[in-house]
């Protein structure tokens, strides 16, 4: 199939071009320098010289705390420049890709994972711009994945992008900083090079919707970080804290689990937290990542 990829260069963008390219698809890749989602002219020039089968959509406002400051940015990317796209993809006859977030809940505890069918409910304004691009994406074409996905990370990351959690982490211990990490935000943890395969072979099934894909298995970030250091081989100063001991101006999801059931009735499949984290280590030493003293066991 032929892909337009937007978003090329960020984490989930680069493992989806390598995911699609060597599966032998061929891939238009472009950045935001190239494509700005916001105009919907460079959208109808790209999809007229591209003509894709499918657009894979990652870009994203989705720096959390400057959402708040700075809204309306947040609702051009997330939401507007989403029905952009889902128009130009059902005039061209394209299937259309895009990313949401866990960020969509929050605001009620389920006590177990949340559904697609679960309602949304957004504490704070990037979960508010998301949903709104999930309605926009559903009203203007039937062909359509929405996959939500929760807490990424990639190798891109790695290598000077603009960074990712582990990343942090890792350069913090490094340094032989005290680390205090909350334990009372439970999430799954997701590696973009499986985020990026099971998007494959979602796309290949042909059932359109609302997804959510997540690694399996869930975590708080404390548990995240000590797992980081567990299998980095580094023994780091960290220590638990709650979320009302950091001052932020943003209220972010206490639980934000998603299910995966839906995703496994169409037979697709992907990998736990605690496989995924070994596998990214391994892939950034390879890539000569900047903390290079970290061994993988």
């Amino acid at each position: 199939m032929k892909v337009l990829l937007i978003g090329a260069n960020g984490q989930l963008g680069t493992d989806l071009l390598k995911v699609f390219q060597a599966a032998g698809d061929t891939v238009v890749p472009t950045t935001h320098a190239q494509l700005d989602v916001c105009s919907e002219a460079q959208i109808a020039k790209a999809m007229s010289e591209v003509e894709p089968d499918v657009i894979l959509n990652t870009a994203a406002f989705h720096r959390v705390d400057e959402c708040e400051t700075n809204c309306v940015p947040a609702f051009q990317v997330n939401g507007i420049a989403v029905m952009y796209l889902a128009k130009a993809a059902k005039a061209a006859g394209a299937s259309l890709v895009h990313y949401s977030t866990d960020y969509v809940f929050g605001g009620y505890e389920k006590g177990s994972p949340y559904d697609e069918t679960d309602l949304p409910a957004p504490v704070n304004v990037y979960g508010t711009s998301k949903v709104v691009g999930e309605h926009l994406i559903a009203a203007y074409t039937e062909r359509y994945f929405a996959i939500r996905t929760c807490g990424l990370y990639g190798a891109a990351g790695s290598s000077g992008k603009g960074g990712n959690f582990v990343e942090t982490m890792l350069k913090k211990a490094m340094a032989g900083d005290a680390i205090r990490v909350v334990d009372d935000q439970v999430l799954t943890p997701t590696y973009t090079a499986d985020l990026a395969q099971a998007t494959r072979n979602l796309i290949l099934t042909g059932r359109y919707g609302l997804y959510h894909v997540s690694s399996e298995g869930q975590c708080s970030w404390y548990e995240f970080t000590r797992y980081i250091f567990e299998r980095a081989g580094l023994d780091a100063k960290l220590s638990p804290v709650k979320s009302a001991e950091f001052a932020s101006p943003v209220r972010r999801p206490a639980n934000s689990v998603l299910s995966k059931a839906k995703l496994h009735s169409v037979g697709v499949s992907i990998p736990t937290w605690k496989d995924a984290l070994p596998r990214y280590l391994e892939e950034r030493s390879r890539k000569n990542a900047p903390v290079s003293a970290v061994s993988v066991p």
